[in-house]
């Protein structure tokens, strides 16, 4: 293929990206990792091939306990997650946002760059994130390298890039809101967690955590599709997107939550059933009552 036909298919797909970047938001323009994808994709790329490399790297080493690390990283990430939640709900309160639809005003106004603030480190926060993954593995906890935690990690980081570029105000505000509100008790949970089994063993509201996050991808994915239906004044290529990955995250969370509850509980009832069994058999032989 020549040079000039390679130009006249790659012209105009460089003249689409250059228009889209036209219609950015202007107040995020120059924040650090904002202006173009590259450095997204590309952490995004490294985080990918560590998740592939670095199971077999540790595969001959031993695990790393990692206490002096979790406790202060998790405690970190409960602060920056309650940062974001509360800036969010008192700037959206005093704008009187809506819950609903609440359109892009693109104003110069102090709680607008609040919100415009907070929602840039929501999306930095999922860079910090890599690190949840990284711990796993420098754990040798591969049993949670799921295809559900590569696929979030990876997501989130880059579709919040958009976000943070193109609409980082209006109803966008909700989703990062409510999700960092979750975080805040997310990693609370696991900086107890880490201080070990001492600590562990009271921690019994993890599922919860789980049940939270399916009502919030259900509830946004509601709102999505009354945006679609009622026309709100917020992109609809937005909407038709979180839509979609709110539909991925619902089957996800959803199969994660049915085996790692719903199918345990069922096992651990039919194993004391069993073994309830076993203890009549036994009573039987030495003529003892069965309870």
């Amino acid at each position: 293929m020549s040079i000039q036909s390679l130009n006249s298919i790659f012209s105009p797909i460089y003249e689409y990206y250059l228009w889209t970047l036209s219609l950015s938001d202007a107040r995020t323009r120059g924040w650090p990792l904002v202006d173009s994808p590259v450095p997204t994709l590309v952490y995004t790329a490294l985080y990918l091939l560590v998740v592939v490399i670095g199971p077999r790297i540790m595969k001959s080493r031993p695990p790393y306990k990692l206490t002096w690390c979790l406790v202060p990283y998790n405690i970190a990430m409960t602060a920056l997650n309650l940062y974001i939640a509360l800036e969010l709900l008192s700037a959206s309160t005093r704008l009187r946002y809506s819950y609903v639809c609440q359109p892009i005003t693109n104003i110069d106004h102090k709680e607008e760059w609040r919100v415009v603030n907070a929602v840039w480190w929501y999306y930095f926060s999922k860079l910090l994130e890599f690190c949840d993954t990284f711990f796993f593995i420098l754990r040798k906890k591969d049993d949670q390298l799921t295809f559900l935690h590569v696929y979030h990690h990876s997501t989130m980081f880059s579709l919040w890039w958009i976000g943070v570029k193109w609409v980082p105000s209006g109803s966008t505000f909700l989703p990062a809101m409510v999700n960092s509100f979750i975080h805040v008790l997310m990693y609370s949970y696991y900086a107890l967690s880490a201080l070990g089994p001492n600590i562990s063993k009271y921690l019994w509201w993890k599922k919860y955590l789980t049940i939270l996050q399916l009502i919030q991808f259900t509830t946004a994915l509601l709102l999505g599709i009354n945006g679609i239906r009622s026309g709100c004044d917020f992109p609809l290529w937005m909407q038709y997107a979180l839509v979609i990955y709110m539909i991925s995250f619902i089957v996800l969370f959803g199969n994660f939550y049915a085996k790692a509850y719903i199918e345990k509980g069922k096992r651990a009832v039919s194993y004391g059933e069993f073994r309830l069994s076993v203890d009549c058999v036994q009573a039987s032989t030495s003529k003892q009552k069965c309870h």
